[in-house]
């Protein structure tokens, strides 16, 4: 496994970053057997397909077109937000997507049943941020 990098210098390795830290981490594992759906993690500056299938990370499209890589539902926010949640300490509001969404500028679109049926392992895939480094 190659080293995890704390600041990926671009949005392909960050995307590696990301899968690797999800695919490595032993919470998503165990709890991820039912974990299966595509996200995309809107981050302003760039944009992340992520698709999960049984608890793993198998591909995370960077910057696909509007109708390349379809999704179940969006996880949007400003570029300050994403980084507040990429801090090894997140600031106030920056420590979970609910917090964000109510005092920050996140929003969740698209089918949040999805979102809500994966919430423990989206979770902690944000978490995983606090680790690896914002996507921007």
């Amino acid at each position: 496994m190659a080293a995890v990098t704390r600041s990926p210098s671009t949005a392909a390795s960050w995307a590696e970053a990301f899968a690797s830290a999800s695919n490595n981490d032993p919470e998503i594992q165990a709890h991820g057997k039912y974990f299966t759906c595509s996200y995309l993690l809107d981050a302003t500056e760039h944009q992340f397909v992520v698709k999960v299938e049984s608890g793993r990370v198998v591909d995370v499209a960077v910057d696909p077109g509007p109708l390349e890589v379809p999704y179940q539902f969006a996880i949007r926010a400003g570029v300050e937000t994403w980084r507040g949640f990429g801090e090894p300490v997140p600031p106030p509001m920056c420590h979970g997507i609910w917090s964000a969404t109510f005092r920050r500028d996140m929003k969740l679109e698209g089918d949040v049943l999805v979102l809500m049926q994966n919430l423990r392992c989206i979770t902690r895939q944000i978490e995983l941020l606090r680790t690896i480094g914002s996507p921007v």
